[in-house]
Formats: structure tokens, C-alpha cells, sequence
């Protein structure tokens, strides 16, 4: 006979266990490990580059700072709607102003239409000459001789006309002599018209009857237009 082959026979014993112990599933390990190995790197990507975690110190501080921003702004937004206001007032006044501005510039054209319209009526300088003496009057007053002279140019006459007014006044002396006062002369400046005023300071004791209006150009003692006018009386 060929040799026989030999089997193992299984003899349980006593103590044994028939069966094998259970191993844990490799990808189960591999599970933990991937969570383990995840948990690690984000804790550290925390630490690392994350936001720093703030004290309790800093963090009230933050708090204080947040709610001082917070004061701020409500600050400045209030400002800011106060000069909304401001600046919608100023605009409305203006427009206010505008108009006002519109109006006077109306009146003022329509004034100036009727000054042309008088000075075409006034009579002229009983002389012919131009500039001429149109119009004056003297008042005496507390010793002072006050006065107001028109002197008007041509019509079309556009050159403006320079030089000096000389007043010369005659009267009597307290003491009855009779005499004549020069008194200080003014500068005029004569576009179309003048409206010259002021006043002189009379010598004590001396009443002026009449007053001789005398006008020279510059740089002349030529006499270009001269008129005499009577004082009116004091009141």
C-alpha cells in the first residue's frame, strides 16, 4: 500500500475556545486615524493662523471701544443732519436774497429811467454852458453855510468832466460893513450829472446875502461855467 496520508484530528479541550478571535476592521483604524489626524491639524491651524482669542481685559476693552465708536457716530450723524438743516437755510435765504437782488436791480433801473427823465427836464444853465450850474441852494445854520449844487453835462456829452467848485460868499458884518468870503473850494467829477453837498464854516459876525458859484477845469484857472444864487434866509 501506498503511504498513508496524515489528517489532523480536532480534539476540543476543556479550556479552549472553537472560536477564532474577532480582529478590528482595518478601515475602522483608518477612520480614527484620519479624525485624530484631522482634529490635530485644525487645532493647530487654530493656534497658528487663527484669530488670537482675546482676554477678559481685551475684551471689555474692545466692548468700551465699540460702544465710544457707536457714541461717535451717533455724534457726527446728528452734526451732519444739523448741517442738512443749516445749509437747506442758507439756500432758501438765497434764494430769498436772489429775489430781493432781482427786485432792487429793477427799482434801481426804473430810478435811473426817471433821473434821465428829470435831468432832460431840468431848465439849463442861463449861461448855455457845459458842464453847467442847473440848480443850488445855501441855508446858513448855527454859523455853517450849508449848500447842494447840480451840475449836469449836455445830453450825449459822454467825456467826464474834472475840476474844482469855488464858492464865494458876500453879505454884511455885524458891525454893518459889507464884505465877501471866499470859502473852501470842493473837487467835482461830472458825468452826465453831479449832486454836490456840504458845508463851510462862516466867519463870526458875518451874514451871507448871496453866493457866487464858480467852476474851473484842472490844471486851469479858466472859469467854465459861474452862477449866482441867493441865500435862503434862516428859519
Amino acid at each position: 500500500m501506498l503511504g498513508s496520508s496524515k489528517r489532523t484530528v480536532f480534539k476540543p479541550t476543556a479550556y479552549g475556545s472553537s472560536r477564532r478571535k474577532r480582529r478590528i476592521p482595518r478601515w475602522f483604524v483608518l477612520l480614527l486615524t484620519g479624525i485624530a489626524l484631522g482634529a490635530g491639524g485644525l487645532l493647530f491651524l487654530q493656534q497658528s493662523y487663527g484669530p488670537t482669542r482675546l482676554t477678559v481685559e481685551q475684551s471689555e476693552q474692545l466692548h468700551y471701544d465699540l460702544n465710544s465708536a457707536n457714541a461717535e457716530k451717533q455724534r457726527l450723524q446728528t452734526q451732519l443732519n444739523q448741517t442738512s438743516r443749516e445749509l437747506e437755510d442758507v439756500s432758501q435765504n438765497e434764494d430769498k436774497l436772489g429775489k430781493q437782488t432781482s427786485d432792487l436791480q429793477a427799482m434801481v433801473t426804473k430810478l435811473e429811467k426817471d433821473i434821465a427823465l428829470f435831468a432832460d427836464a431840468m431848465p439849463p444853465d442861463p449861461r448855455g454852458t457845459s458842464p453847467g450850474i442847473r440848480a443850488a441852494e445855501f441855508t446858513v445854520k448855527e454859523g455853517q453855510l450849508n449848500h447842494f449844487v447840480l451840475l449836469m453835462q449836455d445830453k450825449g456829452k459822454e467825456t467826464e468832466f474834472s475840476g474844482t467848485m469855488e464858492l464865494v460868499a458876500a453879505g454884511r458884518y455885524s458891525n454893518g460893513r459889507s464884505g465877501n468870503v471866499d470859502l473852501p473850494g470842493q473837487t467835482v467829477s461830472v458825468g452826465r450829472y453831479a449832486y454836490i453837498n456840504g458845508s463851510a464854516e462862516l466867519p463870526a459876525g458875518f451874514t451871507p446875502r448871496q453866493v457866487t458859484i464858480r467852476i474851473k477845469p484842472d490844471g486851469s484857472n479858466r472859469v467854465v461855467a459861474t452862477r449866482t444864487i441867493y441865500v435862503t434866509p434862516s428859519k
